[in-house]
């Protein structure tokens, strides 16, 4: 698979059709949080950023990879527990439905959280 995407489009073109139908709905999910974001490709995965990284999201054999930074797996931990994390990370299997409300919630935290950064 090429690792050299230039846009999310691209990316999410490039997977399986299972798998696309998720990370399109993730996607909406993160636009319908923020349309302001800003789409890219950063460490070769799905970005938004809002006055900075806000989330960035990735598709692996068996999970989705959510990637909303530490502060906001450790704020939320309650929540994840289902699903594996480490620092930064949250893993929702593939084979399960994605936590699309959850998703939501997380990335308006860390809108809120950009922007309490941009104020200072």
């Amino acid at each position: 698979m090429t690792t050299n995407f230039k846009t999310i489009d691209e990316y999410i073109a490039m997977q399986p059709e299972m798998v696309i139908l998720i990370l399109e709905e993730i996607r909406k999910t993160i636009k319908n949080v923020i349309p302001d974001a800003e789409e890219t490709i950063s460490y070769q995965i799905p970005t938004f950023k809002y006055h900075g990284n806000l989330v960035h999201f990735a598709a692996y054999k068996n999970h989705i990879g959510f990637y909303p930074g530490a502060f906001a797996v450790e704020t939320f931990k309650d929540e994840i527990t289902d699903y594996s994390t480490s620092k930064g990370t949250i893993q929702f299997p593939i084979d399960k439905p994605i936590p699309l409300d959850l998703i939501s919630r997380i990335t308006a935290f860390r809108v809120k959280q950009n922007l309490e950064k941009k104020k200072k």
